[in-house]
């Protein structure tokens, strides 16, 4: 973590003490001059603030996407200023939906997860062929009111809308409430009664209110207003969505996002004196009135932020993220001016990528410089010092597994499969299709299904299987279709309906003319209503209907057949803490199995262990073509943080000596195209490669192949058990795409690239993943489960090796020799605990070699960190004694004599600890006390004494310590 020991960096370079605390205060390090007053620290690397009073957009430069936005006033919270707290959209992540925190709303901090896990089942934890990419949690909303917190969000496939509130934002645990419904892009809203609402929807704005307690819907208000009302108005176009709602001065306002064709993305705002619009106005017609409000660059999607201004009022900003793929979408704050009760945004309108505004909030120079140093990414240690937050202890019910019934597995649930029977009962047609049985071309046996008259993607032959199919059964599921008109090839779908929306169970591509076989595996999650089970087959959904909705086909040997059970199923060591606590920058992609990842197996070290063989039968279940996903991408516990920009370097070292044959281990900058370097172990050798996967992405996938270290890029590591790995990325050369260059080092010292840099990632059309690039650690295993991976620490730089630059330490000595100027006696204990750790970690290094910059950085930005945090911290502590020194000759021999007078309201108390040995005092106010060192030496050289106190202040004991020179002295 940010205040982190560098332990691992430590083991590699040499340990060298150069510097020690006397009497309370820092002495200078290692004999090296440092010019304390030059250490002014950078900002930290997703700050845009310019350490001036102005700042850049976008903000963070990060993904983070959906924001939403709320204040606490001073009067509502103990710190007695406001508070400002930001969600966002994590999908597939966990912890999921995290709470940053601002003060100025220009630096963040991460500071706490609304949920450890969306969810226990199967789409959450990668298990069973399950995945939650680009779905899980969206958009969500974040409202203060009345003392308690509540988030309202949307998930694409765990069960729609939940509600979750605490009344301790930043440490309390959530309650979890769901709604039982979709609701696409919530906004929770009190109207001015404290009734309160959600509006979602897309292309169209619709709310339902909730009762008085929030925990269920009591009532629907669809279409308080559409797109189509707004027919031929220049800022109306697609999406229509992510809705939030304020009141403000008597008016009602809704910000939503638009795309117009052929413009950029834009924000446009609707106002009204009735919230629910149309349902309260006289003729039921709609009241609001719509104008755009921003169309700059992209900036779109956010919140409205009010900021309290000098004489008591409220000033309006919006907080927006722009497209920045593959970063991700990052927000920025942009100032508003309003006028008639309507704002334009950022200087007339305009909003350049990299403009610079003034902070709306100002604060004192040492809390501003504290602010600029928080970060929402981290180079940790995985020292396992993390603060424990109360959602790490999430509880849920572990569902008894499902009965089996072993009567229906092995065997053909489908009747008539082969439409032999004479007959095409029990086969259906749905959406308009006609069936027929064929003899002109079966591919067996004597007949065939011909679907005829199809209109729809849907249009086709249906067959009910209630109470045939089972919860948590994989089956296996083909079909034969040929076509012979229409296009050169067809997706046909092989589909299961049960009310919920279609699941695609198997697909697969036909091309004209031939006979082929459409399979695939798939598992009915507890979820499917068994006793309304559809089977269909139908082709892929498209607006408009693509030609393949037309195309007549022959169907003939369909099968469905459930498989002896090889399921997982949720256990409570699977989500049960380990006792291992991560840096809020991180989270798993997906939820983590506990037990195959550890920061105690090994002290310093997070592990990483296989705890399960990659299958090649994963699917992308929010795409209609059901394309496979990649075995890096079905890997469980891959663990990761957001990348930064423009360029961004990762560090790390990992111990493979416990790697098992066909285990792959590595770092990765990833989405669903990714680029890694890992080392891959086969036949008991590891060798040391990159991975590129690029676009466009195919359907079907032969796994292994995809994973080929690319050529030029391979190292045999012959019996080494450690290799240091760097990812440098770099999203400036050009904007629009990442490029990744890998180099690995034995020692940490000296670097070689694999091969040259590989690229381009861009942003998936698909949306397959919809998130930034993130940086991963991860292992995998294609054999056999067991082997495992350590990784000693993550470092993180904004410098490139590439950029050509000589490694610098200036910041890191400037940091060091600020830290030399401070007292122990003028900081809490604690926090001067915490910046005494960095700085040891940061002298350690400093007196050992650097290979790298990261290795510079990393420890300097923790000393930073915790340096400016004593600066807000600083004590104005009372003097409770006042000290003088002076000496003596007595038989030729010099005494110390340390002279004490009391400057507290009550007795003090304490020692006085000098080179010549420690002695107990105690003085009332205004009295005075001697403590006599007799030093047995003619001569003594100049030095130190250090004196402790605690006496009442106002009642309350208070402690100091200060030190006190004394001059040197010879007895002749």
């Amino acid at each position: 973590m940010v205040s982190a020991h560098w332990a691992g960096l430590r083991r590699r370079l040499a340990y060298v003490t150069a510097g020690v605390l006397l009497c309370g205060v820092l002495s200078p390090v290692g004999g090296t001059a440092h010019a304390a007053e030059t250490w002014s620290p950078r900002s930290s690397y997703t700050s845009t603030d310019n350490g001036d009073g102005t700042y850049s957009v976008p903000l963070l430069r990060s993904d983070v996407p959906d924001i939403s936005v709320e204040r606490v006033p001073a009067a509502e919270n103990d710190e007695g200023r406001d508070i400002y707290y930001m969600i966002s959209t994590t999908m597939h992540l966990s912890p999921g939906a995290p709470i940053m925190k601002s003060y100025d709303l220009v630096n963040w901090e991460i500071v706490n997860y609304v949920f450890d896990r969306a969810s226990i089942g199967d789409s959450f934890s990668l298990r069973n062929g399950g995945n939650s990419y680009g779905q899980g949690q969206w958009a969500s909303s974040l409202r203060y009111h009345d003392g308690t917190f509540y988030v309202a969000f949307n998930t694409n496939n765990l069960g729609g809308a939940y509600i979750y509130r605490t009344d301790d934002v930043e440490n309390g645990a959530w309650q979890r409430t769901p709604l039982g419904r979709g609701l696409h892009d919530p906004s929770l809203f009190f109207d001015v009664d404290g009734t309160p609402y959600i509006f979602y929807g897309s292309g169209g704005t619709s709310a339902v209110r909730l009762n008085a307690d929030l925990t269920a819907i009591e009532q629907d208000y669809p279409d308080i207003f559409t797109a189509g009302d707004y027919a031929g108005q220049p800022f109306i176009g697609g999406l229509f969505e992510g809705a939030q709602f304020y009141y403000i001065d008597g008016y009602y306002y809704a910000v939503i996002i638009t795309w117009p064709s052929g413009q950029g993305r834009q924000v446009v705002m609707f106002r009204s004196t009735e919230l629910l619009g149309r349902y309260t106005s006289t003729g039921g017609v709609n009241t609001y009135v719509a104008r755009g409000v921003l169309n700059s660059n992209g900036f779109a999607q956010g919140s409205l932020v009010p900021i309290a201004t000098a004489d008591g009022g409220t000033d309006w900003h919006g907080m927006f993220f722009r497209d920045t793929f593959p970063i991700g979408r990052i927000p920025a704050l942009i100032p508003a001016t309003w006028s008639d009760g309507w704002p334009v945004f950022g200087t007339n309108g305009v909003v350049p990528v990299g403009g610079v505004f003034d902070k709306p909030i100002r604060l004192s120079a040492a809390e501003e410089l504290f602010q600029r140093q928080k970060s929402i990414v981290v180079s940790d240690d995985f020292a396992n010092d993390a603060p424990h937050k109360a959602y790490q202890d999430e509880q849920w019910t572990i569902p008894t597994p499902p009965p089996i019934d072993d009567s229906l597995i092995g065997v053909e649930l489908l009747d008539n499969a082969g439409f032999e029977s004479g007959a095409l009962t029990p086969w259906s047609a749905q959406y308009g299709a006609t069936l027929n049985l064929d003899s002109t071309d079966p591919a067996s046996g004597p007949t065939a299904l011909r679907v005829s008259n199809r209109t729809l993607n849907g249009s086709g032959p249906n067959q009910f299987l209630n109470g045939k199919m089972q919860h948590g059964v994989t089956y296996t599921v083909s079909a034969k279709v040929k076509y012979t008109s229409g296009p050169a090839s067809v997706r046909f779908n092989l589909v299961a309906d049960w009310g919920s929306g279609v699941q695609v169970m198997a697909a697969g591509d036909v091309p004209a003319g031939q006979w082929t076989t459409v399979t695939g595996r798939y598992t009915v999650p507890a979820t499917a209503n068994l006793a309304n089970y559809k089977f269909a087959v139908e082709t892929p959904w498209a607006n408009p209907q693509p030609p393949s909705s037309t195309v007549e086909y022959l169907l003939d040997d369909v099968s469905i057949v459930g498989q002896p059970s090889t399921i997982e199923h949720p256990t409570e060591a699977e989500i049960a803490p380990n006792g291992s606590r991560l840096d809020m920058a991180w989270e798993w992609n997906h939820a983590p199995d506990n037990r195959y990842w550890s920061l105690t197996d090994r002290d310093g070290w997070l592990r990483l262990t296989n705890g399960k063989v990659v299958t090649g039968e994963y699917v992308y279940t929010k795409l209609s073509n059901r394309a496979e996903l990649a075995w890096f991408e079905e890997a469980r516990n891959t663990l990761s943080q957001r990348t930064f920009g423009p360029r961004q370097s990762a560090e790390t070292r990992m111990d493979i000596s416990a790697m098992r044959d066909g285990d792959v281990a590595g770092i990765a900058a990833y989405n669903r195209g990714f680029s890694y370097a890992a080392v891959k172990r086969v036949d008991g050798v590891n060798t040391l490669g990159v991975v590129n996967r690029g676009q466009p992405f195919a359907v079907d996938l032969d796994q292994a192949t995809l994973e080929t270290f690319l050529p030029g890029t391979t190292v045999a590591l012959g019996d080494a058990t450690e290799v240091h790995l760097k990812a440098d990325l770099d999203f400036a050369a050009p904007t629009g795409q990442l490029w990744t260059t890998f180099y690995y080092s034995l020692d940490g010292l000296s670097w070689t690239p694999l091969g040259d840099r590989v690229g381009p990632q861009t942003l998936d059309g698909s949306l397959a993943h919809f998130m930034g690039h993130r940086v991963g650690l991860f292992t995998y295993a294609t054999e056999t489960t067991g082997g495992h991976v350590d990784f000693d620490h993550y470092l993180l730089s904004d410098t490139l090796t590439a950029q050509g630059q000589p490694l610098r330490t200036a910041d890191l000595d400037a940091a060091i020799g600020y830290a030399a100027t401070l007292r122990a006696a003028d900081y809490p204990a604690d926090a001067w605990a915490a910046m005494r750790a960095a700085l040891d970690d940061a002298v350690a290094a400093r007196a050992g070699q650097f290979g790298t910059q990261n290795q510079i950085d990393a420890p300097e930005r923790a000393l930073s960190y915790q340096l400016a945090r004593l600066g807000v911290l600083r004590l104005d502590v009372p003097a409770l004694v006042s000290v003088t020194t002076s000496s003596r000759c007595l038989a030729k021999k010099v005494q110390l004599v340390v002279h004490l007078t009391g400057a507290a309201s009550s007795r003090a108390t304490g020692t006085v600890t000098s080179p010549y040995g420690t002695k107990e005092y105690g003085v009332q106010p205004d009295a005075s006390k001697v403590r006599t060192f007799p030093t047995g030496a003619a001569s003594i050289p100049a030095g130190e004494v250090t004196v402790t106190a605690t006496a009442r202040v106002d009642g309350t004991p208070v402690s100091t310590t200060v030190t006190v020179p004394y001059d040197a002295r010879v007895c002749q």
